[in-house]
Parts: C-alpha cells; sequence; structure tokens
C-alpha cells in the first residue's frame, strides 16, 4: 500500500515537472519570436510575419511524446482550451479596436462578403470537395467513409479567412483605409458566419435510413439553427456590452478588472447557452467600444486598450506556434495528396466566386465603385488561420475530420507563408495607394455611409448614447416636452457638465453638407450666420434670410469631429465648412 501511494507521488511529480518544462517552452518560443519581430521591423523586413515566424518556430520545436507518466498539459493539446481561453481575446480584439468610420462608410459591401460570400464559399467548397472524394474512390485512396456533409463541413471552416499577415502590413504601411476596412470587416465577420454555419451542417440530421441523404425538412432546420444561433449569439453579445456600465471611476483597476471580465465571461455565457461565443464576443467588442469605452476613465481606457491587444498578440502567436508544433505532434494525420492538392484549387475557386460576383453586383448601386485592383487584392489576401485551424482541431474523432485536420493546417501554413510574403509586392504591383493619411477622407459626402446607419446614427445619438454614456445630448433636448421627467431620470448628470456634449466621436461616420454648424447649449448656428432651432427640431434660416426646413436630425448629420477645423470658445463648438473633392 505504501509502496502504490509512493509510486503515484512520485508520479504526480514527474507530470507537474514535465508540465513545467512544456510551458517554459512555450514561453521561451514566444520571447524568441517578440525578439525576431523586433529585429525585422528594425530592419523593415516584411516578407515574412509574425505569425509565419511563429509557425517555424514552432515546427522547430521537439516535445518528446507524452506517456502515461507524463501526460501532455492541457493547455498545449486540449482543443478546447484553444476556443475557450485563446480565441476569445483574439475575437473580441477585433471588435474593440474597429475602426469605425471606414467600417461602417463600407458597411453593405462587409454584410454581403461574411454572408452571402461565405456563403456561396462554402457550397462552392463542398462542392468540389465531393468530386474530388468520389476521385478518390475511383482510384481507390479513400479507405472509410467520407459523406457530402463532411465536404461541405470542410467548406464552411476552411471559408473562414484571417489576413491577420496583409492587415498587419497594411497597418505598417498605411494602406488605403476602404481597402482595410474590407478586409478586415470580412475577415471578422465571416469567422462568426463560418463557426455558426458549421454548427448548422453538424446539426443537419435527415430522417430515414440514410442520414446523409439530402432531405428538404433537415436543411430548413438547418437554415433554421443557423439564424437562431447568429441571432442569439448576436443579442447575448450586444446586450451584455451595453449592460457593461461601470460607476468605478475613482478605482481604475477594479474597473479594469470588472471590463475584462465581462467582456471573457460574454464568451462563456453563450457557449454555455447553445449559442456561439465567437459571434457573442465579437459584437459584444463592438458594443462595448462604442458605449462602455465613453464611461471609462482615462487610465482604464488606455488599460483596456493595451490588456486586449497584448492578449490578442500572445493568443495568436500561441496558436501559429502550436500549428508548426501538431504538424509533427499529432499523431493521426492523414496525408491525401489528391485530397490536399483538389481543396486547394477548390479554396481559390471558391474565393473567386465570392470576391468578383459579389463585387460587380455590388457594384451596380454603389456611387464610388470597389475598383478592380481592390478585388484582386481581396482575392489575394484569403488566408487561412487561426480559426480555421481551431474549428479544424475541434473534432479529429473521424477518418474525414482527421484529413480535413491535416489539408487545413497545410492550407495555413502554405498562405501565411506565399500569400502572407507577397503582400508588398502585390501592392505596389496593383498600384494600391499607401502612405494613406485616415482623416484626409473626411470630405467624402454622407451618401457614402449606408442609409440604414444613417438612420440608426441619429437614433443613436439621440437617445441610446445619452442613456447608455455621458456623452450625447441630454435627453432633454431630443425627447418631447412632456417627457421631461423621464429624460431628467434617464440622462446622465455629467452630459450637463461637459463643455463638449454634442462631440461625438462617430460624427465623422455622416459625412456633412456644404453649410455645417457649430452648435452652443440648445441652439445651432450655421458658419454663414444664421440661427437654426436645434433642440426643438424647428425651421432654421438659410443665408437668404428664407426658413429652411433643418430638423435636429438633419442639423445632426452636418456635424463633423474634425478637430484640425474646429474652434472651441466658451463651450461653443464651431466647425468650418469642409471643401468637397470628390
Amino acid at each position: 500500500m505504501e509502496f502504490a501511494e509512493l509510486a503515484s507521488e512520485k508520479e504526480a511529480e514527474e507530470s507537474h515537472r514535465q508540465d513545467s518544462v512544456n510551458l517554459l517552452t512555450f514561453i521561451l518560443l514566444l520571447t524568441l519570436t517578440i525578439l525576431t519581430i523586433w529585429l525585422f521591423k528594425r530592419r523593415r523586413v516584411r516578407f515574412l510575419h509574425e505569425t509565419g515566424l511563429a509557425m517555424i518556430y514552432g515546427k522547430a520545436l521537439r516535445i518528446r511524446r507524452p506517456t502515461r507518466a507524463a501526460p501532455p498539459l492541457c493547455v498545449t493539446f486540449d482543443p478546447e482550451v484553444f476556443f475557450n481561453i485563446l480565441l476569445p481575446p483574439i475575437i473580441f480584439h477585433a471588435g474593440y479596436s474597429l475602426k469605425k468610420r471606414h467600417f461602417f462608410r463600407n458597411l453593405g459591401s462587409i454584410i454581403t462578403y461574411a454572408f452571402i460570400g461565405t456563403a456561396t464559399s462554402c457550397f462552392v467548397i463542398g462542392n468540389l470537395m465531393y468530386g474530388v472524394v468520389k476521385l478518390m474512390q475511383l482510384v481507390g485512396q479513400l479507405t472509410e467513409k467520407f459523406y457530402y456533409t463532411d465536404c461541405l463541413f470542410f467548406g464552411a471552416i476552411i471559408s473562414a479567412t484571417d489576413p491577420v499577415t496583409v492587415l498587419a502590413i497594411f497597418n505598417e504601411l498605411h494602406a488605403d483605409g476602404d481597402l482595410y476596412a474590407l478586409l478586415f470587416g470580412e475577415s471578422v465577420m465571416n469567422d462568426a458566419v463560418a463557426i455558426v454555419l458549421s454548427s448548422s451542417i453538424v446539426a443537419y440530421q435527415p430522417s430515414g435510413a440514410n442520414t446523409h441523404m439530402f432531405d428538404a425538412s433537415a436543411f430548413f432546420k438547418s437554415v433554421g439553427v443557423f439564424l437562431g444561433i447568429f441571432s442569439g449569439s448576436f443579442v447575448m453579445g450586444a446586450a451584455t456590452g451595453v449592460v457593461t456600465f461601470t460607476k468605478l471611476h475613482c478605482f481604475p483597476l477594479l474597473e479594469t478588472a470588472l471590463f475584462f471580465l465581462m467582456s471573457w465571461s460574454t464568451f462563456l455565457l453563450a457557449e454555455a447557452c447553445g449559442f456561439t461565443g465567437v459571434v457573442a464576443v465579437l459584437f459584444c467588442g463592438i458594443t462595448q467600444a462604442h458605449y462602455t469605452y465613453n464611461n471609462l476613465s482615462d487610465e482604464s481606457t488606455k488599460r483596456t486598450k493595451q490588456l486586449f491587444e497584448v492578449l490578442h498578440f500572445l493568443a495568436e502567436n500561441f496558436i501559429f506556434s502550436y500549428m508548426g508544433l501538431a504538424l509533427f505532434t499529432f499523431q493521426n494525420h492523414i496525408f491525401s495528396p489528391i485530397f490536399i492538392i483538389g481543396a486547394f484549387f477548390a479554396i481559390f475557386i471558391g474565393r473567386a466566386l465570392n470576391i468578383y460576383p459579389l463585387s460587380f453586383l455590388l457594384n451596380l448601386g454603389k456611387r464610388h465603385k470597389i475598383r478592380g485592383n481592390f478585388q484582386h487584392m481581396m482575392m489575394f489576401a484569403g488566408l487561412r488561420g487561426a480559426m480555421a485551424f481551431a474549428l479544424a482541431i475541434r473534432d479529429t474523432a473521424t477518418y474525414a475530420r482527421q484529413m480535413m485536420f491535416t489539408t487545413t493546417l497545410l492550407i495555413v501554413f502554405f498562405t501565411v507563408w506565399v500569400f502572407g510574403g507577397g503582400t508588398t509586392p502585390m501592392l505596389s504591383w496593383l498600384h494600391i495607394r499607401v502612405d494613406v493619411d485616415s482623416d484626409q477622407d473626411l470630405h467624402k459626402t454622407k451618401q457614402e455611409s449606408a442609409w440604414l446607419f444613417r438612420q440608426w446614427y441619429t437614433f443613436d445619438h439621440n437617445y441610446l448614447k445619452p442613456i447608455l454614456t455621458h456623452s450625447g445630448p441630454p435627453l432633454t433636448s431630443t425627447l418631447p416636452s412632456y417627457c421631461g421627467l423621464l429624460a431628467s431620470c434617464l440622462t446622465s448628470p455629467q452630459a450637463y457638465e461637459s463643455h463638449e456634449q454634442l462631440t461625438d466621436p462617430d460624427a465623422d461616420l455622416i459625412r456633412g453638407d456644404a453649410d455645417l454648424t457649430f452648435t452652443f447649449s440648445d441652439t445651432a448656428i450655421l458658419t454663414n450666420g444664421a440661427d437654426a432651432a436645434f433642440a426643438s427640431g424647428g425651421s432654421g434660416w438659410s443665408a437668404n434670410g428664407k426658413r429652411s426646413g433643418s430638423t435636429s436630425e438633419e442639423a445632426l448629420e452636418r456635424e463633423t469631429d474634425s478637430r484640425e477645423q474646429e474652434l472651441l470658445s466658451r463651450g461653443t463648438r464651431l466647425v468650418f465648412p469642409i471643401e468637397d473633392h470628390i
């Protein structure tokens, strides 16, 4: 009995030591990656991104095969840890650091590429891969079952793009903001669509003996699952972001900690309720950046930005490091040359049928077209990365899933190294602008913003911002007079105290007309000197002395937050007209 206890204690001690070695090895690996990144930045090396470096170092790393005496650390090998620990900060940072001006100006295009484009890519790749599977059966290269639903599932997970390398180079070179927004917005949104789409395909269960044939009722059930999961996750994420209303200004450490915990718990809450944490935490980040960020103390705003940026950096590089390691440590790789080559052709065709036809249709109704060189760059930048890998490694129990995982790993390696490394030459070859000032396009007209967003902006600025934040006009100036008591209760006291109560960081999303306004208290005055009724929603006066039908919403749309062209004096904000160069 004593001998058994001694052996058990010795086994536990050895396991603890091995776990420490594994963690230390990965920490040293990340340290080496950071030092190499620093060297590359000093030398202005752009042919290889930090994620590619992490993959190379992961390949060079060797950890001995685990035994019963020394089982592997769960952080290193457990797929659920990727999903619950490493993915949330990556996705949240994408939403929290969103550049709203360019994102919302291209909102319609981004949604089209993310939803219709990802679904198109999924079904194109799935059907092409089903043909590849049939070919493998003919030549005797398929040893076990590989169903049509498996091909669709592969199409869903491999449609999740992650152009982190391209976007990092874009950011460093200050490439065109609209192109950056299209790529970034599509990659963020289509990650969410891909994971919900894959869940819907898994939920596809036809009735009858053959559970892998097409069944109309099962198909519409899967569509319902897709809509239900996505909308439920969206509502949960947005609601959690809105209720994160902190009043701990005097204690920035506690405020930052509460913000962090509320953000992370959104992901886990959605997963626990049967929704998708990726979608929930994405929209939680967008909502918190829009509302909660305005309520944080100055110190907490800096802390939260830096905290999630560091977590995003470490988590992403950890995942890419493990990709390099998994190429050698994963025990059930299935390398099928026909399947791998077919997958490369399928994702190329699927990406092309996503970008070019949708761009053509979008350009039919756009005043400012998506130019051909932008479309080629979007086609080139369809890299695969952390999301595709995480979805593939989550389930490797069957023969089909093991083959998908191996192929996904190789696709991520190839796209990150080849396409990521070729970003700078491609920008030059396609004559895409670099060194662009992010604020130089403030002169673009308000028609560039989506009509739906312009309506939402007016409602948000007049009613939601005053309730949920300390910015925006007091509700007493936007609600009818008979709602005065309710408006006084819901408006934050800081909204009355602030001299810049009408300064909205999102005002640049709505382009102004030739005549802009400056505001003091509840009165708006045109730059030509005429008064306009602002708070009451009444009519204003034009330059020729005639009354204009300018309402509070129209006056609001004529605002801009261009700080270089503002003149602040005695609580009055003067905004000069911006010349339209289009």
